[in-house]
């Protein structure tokens, strides 16, 4: 696409931006799939508190994991890369940058997943650095004390992507495990970008602010994602109205030390900065 505005300095073009954004696609509402009376729930298992304390064995299936929800991420047992859904497929991005889909019967320590229900959806078509872009999201959201979950499909000039490596017992803090994640840079890249923005309240139960993960379009690269600039694309943003929290009853979550921790210092240390 031909870009008609130019990148933004200093995001003072915001409004102008937004405005542009709402009128080149206008705001659009998305029936229900699970019914229009039925609340759209964000469904948690673990929390990232319980990550951050080394909880990595897993306490869930995929298949189990799939009934709650056809859209999310999360990681998997052991610590073993990201888990990216949309559309009801679930991808399994692994530490050799491989991507495969997930088994029934693989297990995750810590996911979230919803019914993905866009009521706001929204174009660009101007290069957005990923601050810019989230500036441009936050201006669309009618509080930040809400749960939303996020979608981007488009052109990518740059993702520049991690995944976790599988760990091995006695398990390192998450720090402590991120510490040689491999970074990739995906340059000049169509693909999808899932998950969620979480208000401030929420850190340690999940991550504070923008959590998102990446898979290109072919299916050969992806992650969690640290960086990226969009050049063209779509937006679309769920509003979930209730947050679901399943409690594992495995050993080592229910022998964590879930308090007296920096949460949101070690958040930014091992998610790369999502945290905000």
């Amino acid at each position: 696409m031909k870009a008609i505005l130019q990148p933004m300095q200093d995001l003072q073009d915001i409004k102008e931006l937004q405005d542009y954004a709402a009128n080149n696609k206008p705001l659009a509402g998305h029936a229900a799939r699970r019914g229009d009376l039925e609340p759209v729930t964000i469904f948690q298992t673990s929390t990232m508190s319980a990550l951050l304390d080394g909880v990595y064995e897993g306490s869930m299936t995929m298949k189990e994991l799939a009934r709650h929800g056809d859209f999310g991420l999360g990681t998997f047992d052991e610590l073993d890369g990201e888990l990216i859904a949309f559309d009801g497929e679930f991808y399994h991005l692994r530490h050799d940058g491989s991507v495969n889909s997930v088994h029934a019967e693989e297990m995750t320590p810590f996911a979230s997943v919803t019914y993905f229900q866009p009521e706001t959806t929204f174009a660009i078509d101007r290069p957005l650095n990923r601050m810019e872009l989230e500036t441009l999201i936050d201006s669309f959201l009618p509080s930040e004390n809400l749960f939303y979950a996020l979608r981007m499909d488009g052109q990518f000039e740059q993702v520049v992507t991690r995944t976790v490596t599988k760990q091995k017992r006695p398990y390192p803090t998450l720090v402590e495990a991120t510490k040689s994640q491999p970074v990739f840079t995906l340059n000049q890249v169509e693909g999808t970008m899932a998950g969620f923005r979480m208000p401030e309240f929420a850190q340690g139960l999940s991550v504070a602010g923008y959590h998102l993960h990446f898979v290109d379009d072919n299916r050969t690269g992806g992650g969690h994602v640290l960086d990226f600039t969009l050049l063209s694309g779509t937006i679309q943003i769920g509003k979930p109205a209730e947050l679901h929290l399943h409690f594992p009853e495995t050993s080592g979550f229910m022998n964590a030390d879930l308090t007296g921790r920096d949460v949101a210092g070690e958040i930014e240390l091992a998610e790369g900065g999502t945290s905000r």
